[in-house]
């Protein structure tokens, strides 16, 4: 029987997350901008995210990168990020394992000791800096689209009754971020069930009272991260649950989810710029990231 679908993948892993890299197969999808490309493939080839994300090829936390031709003159590669929830503008950790896969296949023209990649992303121009010794990618770091707080001591009244304040900032995604104690549950992995579910009580609240939508593009909108930060946390080092929808926890620091928390602690007045913040996840994996500077949106 002859194969109708055949897909070419890299598979990477970060902090403890994995990326499907699809490097070939798929050609060119319709649209003018990576974002455009995004919307597409979600309305008309979702069943190729599907078989790759899901059972039995993918898994609960499965995550993954289609690479593109870039639709800018500015870049290198496009990117659309796909995961079992849905089709992200900007991945942090995938962005990651992109550049990783870029450079260790050869896709890239790469320079020891760091080889500098424009990746167009849904979410806008991105730039990982990848660090290159004997050909292998030893780390990366990432520019992300700029990052901000959109609001400070929002309250949500749950499912059940409850009201929680929580903080709301973008880094590539919308993320809710509030302390895990507001919900009288202990930061262990034992109780990871009754972690996600706060998590996912409070995303249902957020979309349902008042649905976050970038103020540049309303296709990206909703809040689908909730960052629940454990006791301890200071604006130099923090560890947290990250849980999203529709139900299961990032394994990474979350790359996005770190851009966004530096925004809130910055918008806070409590992480100035230039100054090294080390988020972990909830099983302990760390990136660590800095403001590099100001600028404007929707401005």
């Amino acid at each position: 029987m002859r194969s109708k679908l055949v897909l070419h993948a890299v598979d990477s892993h970060t902090e403890g997350m994995p990326t499907r890299v699809i490097t070939g197969g798929i050609g060119t999808i319709p649209g003018a901008t990576m974002n455009e490309r995004r919307l597409y493939f979600r309305e008309h080839r979702d069943d190729i995210k599907q078989l790759l994300m899901n059972e039995p090829r993918g898994h609960s936390a499965m995550s993954g990168a289609i690479l593109q031709p870039s639709t800018r003159p500015d870049c290198d590669w496009g990117v659309v990020y796909i995961e079992v929830s849905g089709y992200l503008p900007m991945c942090g950790h995938g962005t990651i394992g992109v550049a990783t896969v870029l450079v260790e296949t050869g896709m890239v023209e790469v320079v020891e000791p760091v080889t500098t990649i424009r990746l167009d992303t849904p979410a806008g121009p991105v730039v990982a800096e990848v660090e290159v010794a004997d050909g292998a990618a030893k780390s990366v770091t990432l520019r992300n689209v700029p990052s901000f707080s959109v609001a400070l001591d929002r309250k949500a009244t749950l499912a059940d009754g409850r009201t929680v304040t929580y903080d709301l900032a973008y880094g590539g995604n919308f993320y809710a971020i509030l302390p895990l104690d507001q919900f009288g549950l202990p930061f262990d992995r034992a109780r990871k069930d009754d972690i996600l579910a706060a998590g996912l009580s409070l995303m249902d609240a957020i979309n349902a009272e008042e649905e976050p939508v970038h103020p540049e593009d309303p296709s990206i909108r909703g809040c689908h991260h909730v960052h629940l930060i454990a006791p301890g946390a200071t604006a130099r080092r923090s560890r947290h649950a990250m849980a999203i929808h529709p139900g299961w926890f990032d394994r990474s620091p979350c790359g996005t989810g770190t851009s966004a928390r530096m925004a809130q602690l910055h918008a806070r007045g409590e992480l100035p710029l230039h100054t090294e913040f080390v988020n972990e996840s909830f099983i302990g994996t760390s990136f660590t990231g800095r403001l590099l500077g100001t600028t404007e949106v929707a401005g």
